[in-house]
């Protein structure tokens, strides 16, 4: 108990020190840390942080990278004059409030030090592990209770709202600032190889494939550079001992792909329990197909191959280049082409393809707000690309990678969590800072 509050004082005191220099740190910090907690506790965090930094303004500085996500805002409440749905367009405008309110505080608060920038990272990424302490736990009490293990993986381990896929995101951040440190306690080592294994529970196949691939180059290029030859073979080999661990569950993922025995969000055993005769479709198909039955089964690269050639049809048939269908609108003309595809649409047991996003945050823009929405957000994809080549920065290259890579498999801003973690992290990084150069 000692220990622990030597620990928790040292924190405090570290965290008093710091908002005295910049006094929206805790705010800040409180803001990135409540991400993953319900919607009403991160908005009471973003007023409190709102609140500090009216505060004590300072003059405004004007910064190209964070004005561009004050345009998308922009262009998202315009849209709304061109809507399709209009009454779905205004629905969704608060939710997007992030775009607009977070460049414009960067804009007139005092920065933050590259130094602070760092703690916070820190601050965020041990409030990480204590997210995924409490999923734990709470999949072990469900377990005895049901003696179900499904409980342990996917959005049954951390709730449908939640979102696995967004989760695997807030923790493979955290798990790189761990592993990337260049003195690694045992307490440390063992915070990587929690987070590690917690991203094979949520099994989100993107996520652990891009996360496995910065690993193998950050330690081949980088950390088997600071550390000495027995800690890199104890660490290689503990890594592919969790791999064999749970191997099994990660080769039924993968296989749901590749074998296509599932959509997301459809238990495919129940559905076969319920349903006689159904197809599996390739990729093929879901581009050429002119007709589908609602017992055909569309895995995950044809589920959104098929949403690419929706939007390649809509794209022909509406006028939708430059100014897209409008905020969130752009739902209406899916479902339509669903009705018109014969595609399962759900029941009161299974969950079907109505009301299924484009899973592609770039088209998903195109879509809902057109070309110009398109260009502003691959715009700040290479402002934060271009900087993290000059900072070297490893936590910035790896957000970078991750948002990069996941706009191409999820429409991640089309909910608040995602576009909070976004809009923060973007800011945070690409915000001038008091040490830090600026881009020429």
């Amino acid at each position: 108990m000692e220990h622990i509050y030597t620990f928790l004082n040292n924190v405090w005191l570290d965290l008093k020190t710091e908002n005295s220099i910049h006094f929206s740190f805790i705010p800040f910090v409180l803001l990135c840390c409540s991400i993953p907690l319900p919607l009403g506790i991160s908005n009471i965090f973003l007023g409190l942080f709102v609140a500090s930094v009216l505060l004590k303004p300072k003059q405004f500085t004007f910064q190209v990278a964070l004005v561009l996500p004050v345009l998308f805002f922009s262009l998202y409440a315009a849209s709304i004059l061109w809507s399709i749905d209009v009454s779905k367009s205004i629905k969704s405008l608060p939710k997007e409030i992030g775009l607009l309110l977070i460049p414009l505080l960067f804009m007139i608060m005092k920065p933050f030090s590259k130094e602070q920038v760092n703690k916070i990272m820190k601050y965020y990424s041990y409030m990480m592990v204590l997210y995924v302490i409490f999923y734990i736990i709470k999949a072990i009490i469900r377990y005895f209770i049901s003696g179900n293990p499904e409980v342990f993986f996917y959005h049954e381990l951390v709730t449908l709202p939640v979102n696995a896929i967004h989760v695997s995101v807030y923790v493979a951040l955290a798990f790189f600032y761990f592993f990337n440190r260049l003195s690694k306690t045992i307490t440390e080592i063992f915070i990587c190889f929690l987070l590690f294994a917690f991203l094979l529970l949520l099994s989100s196949k993107n996520i652990l494939l891009v996360s496995l691939g910065i690993l193998i180059v950050n330690y081949f290029f980088v950390f088997r550079k600071t550390i000495n030859l027995k800690t890199s073979i104890f660490l290689v080999v503990a890594v592919f001992f969790v791999i064999f661990l749970f191997f099994g569950k990660i080769k039924e993922r993968f296989n749901e792909e590749f074998q296509s025995n599932l959509i997301e969000n459809i238990d495919a055993r129940k559905f076969n329990n319920n349903m006689q005769g159904v197809n599996v479709i390739s990729a093929k198909e879901a581009w050429e197909n002119k007709k589908f039955t609602p017992n055909d089964y569309f895995p995950g690269i044809a589920f959104r191959v098929l949403q690419i050639r929706i939007f390649c049809e809509l794209l022909v048939e509406e006028p939708i280049k430059w100014k897209g269908f409008g905020l969130n609108a752009a739902q209406k003309k899916i479902d339509e082409k669903v009705e018109t595809y014969n595609l399962f649409e759900g029941n009161e047991e299974l969950d079907g393809y109505l009301n299924k996003n484009f899973h592609n945050q770039y088209i998903q823009i195109f879509a809902e707000i057109g070309f110009f929405g398109l260009l502003i957000i691959l715009t700040m994809l290479f402002f934060n690309s271009i900087k993290t080549i000059q900072t070297k920065d490893f936590m910035q290259i790896t957000f970078a990678i991750l948002m990069i890579s996941l706009f191409l498999t999820e429409s991640f801003l089309s909910r608040q969590r995602g576009i909070m973690f976004f809009i923060l992290l973007y800011c945070l990084f690409n915000a001038k800072n008091t040490n830090a150069p600026e881009i020429k």
